[in-house]
C-alpha cells in the first residue's frame, strides 16, 4: 500500500526568478537539515533543456521507536537524488526526488512541477505529488502516517524557504526577519502580559486573606 499526497501553491515570482532560485534555495533560515548539495550530472540537451541530478544530505530525525530497527547512528543522515528537468522554451521545470536511504523504513518519492500561474503571469505555481511507502512489517501503515505528517511540515518549511530566497533575490526584506521581528513583539506582549497576571493574582490573594 502507497500513501498518495498532492498540493499546489503559489509563489510571488515570475517563472524566471523561481528557475533561478530554485538553485539558490541552500542554506536559508528554513532549511537547517540540509546539510550538502553536490552536482553528480549536468547537460544541456539539443532542444536547450538543462537535465541535471543531485545528491542531498540531509539530516533524519527517525521516531524513536525506529531506533529498535535501525541503530540511531545510521537515521541521523539521509540521502536524497533529485533529478530535474529545466525548459525555458515552455517555461517548466519538472523535479523528481527520492531517498536511497532508510528505504526499508520508508521510501518517499516527489514530483514537482513548476509553471507560470495562468492567472498572473508575474506568479509561478507548482504542483506537488508524493508517494509514500514502507516495507515495515505490521507498522508500515503507521510509519506512512508518520512520513506524511512530517512531509506535509516538510512543503510548509520549503515554500517559506522558497519565499525567503526570492525576497533576498527581489532586494526586499526576508520574512523570516519579519516571523522574527513579529515574534519578538509577541514575546515581550507574553512577558508583558505574564507579568501582569502575576500582579492581579497577587492582588486576588491578598483580598481572599484580608
Amino acid at each position: 500500500m502507497v500513501k498518495y499526497f498532492s498540493c499546489a501553491g503559489l509563489l510571488k515570482g515570475t517563472w524566471d526568478q523561481v528557475s533561478v532560485a530554485f538553485w539558490q534555495r541552500y542554506p536559508n533560515p528554513y532549511s537547517n537539515h540540509v546539510l550538502t548539495e553536490d552536482i553528480i550530472f549536468r547537460e544541456v540537451t539539443p532542444d536547450n533543456r538543462l537535465i541535471s541530478r543531485r545528491l542531498l544530505t540531509k539530516t533524519s530525525r527517525a521516531p524513536r521507536w525506529a531506533e529498535k530497527f535501525f541503530p540511531g547512528h545510521k537515521t541521523r543522515k539521509a540521502y536524497i537524488i533529485e533529478d530535474s528537468v529545466v525548459d525555458p522554451k515552455d517555461k517548466t521545470m519538472v523535479t523528481l526526488s527520492w531517498n536511497i536511504t532508510h528505504t526499508r523504513l520508508m521510501s518517499v518519492e516527489e514530483r514537482c512541477v513548476y509553471r507560470v500561474n495562468p492567472d498572473n503571469s508575474n506568479w509561478t505555481e507548482i504542483k506537488r505529488e508524493a508517494w509514500i511507502s514502507s516495507s515495515l512489517y505490521g507498522l508500515s501503515r503507521a510509519v506512512q502516517e508518520f512520513g506524511l505528517a512530517r512531509f506535509k511540515s516538510g512543503v510548509t518549511k520549503t515554500m517559506k524557504g522558497f519565499e525567503y530566497v526570492l525576497a533576498r533575490m527581489q532586494g526586499e526584506t526576508p520574512a523570516r526577519t519579519l516571523a522574527e521581528t513579529a515574534t519578538e513583539k509577541a514575546r515581550e506582549t507574553a512577558l508583558a502580559a505574564k507579568e501582569k497576571a502575576k500582579d492581579l493574582a497577587s492582588q486576588a490573594q491578598k483580598k481572599q486573606y484580608v
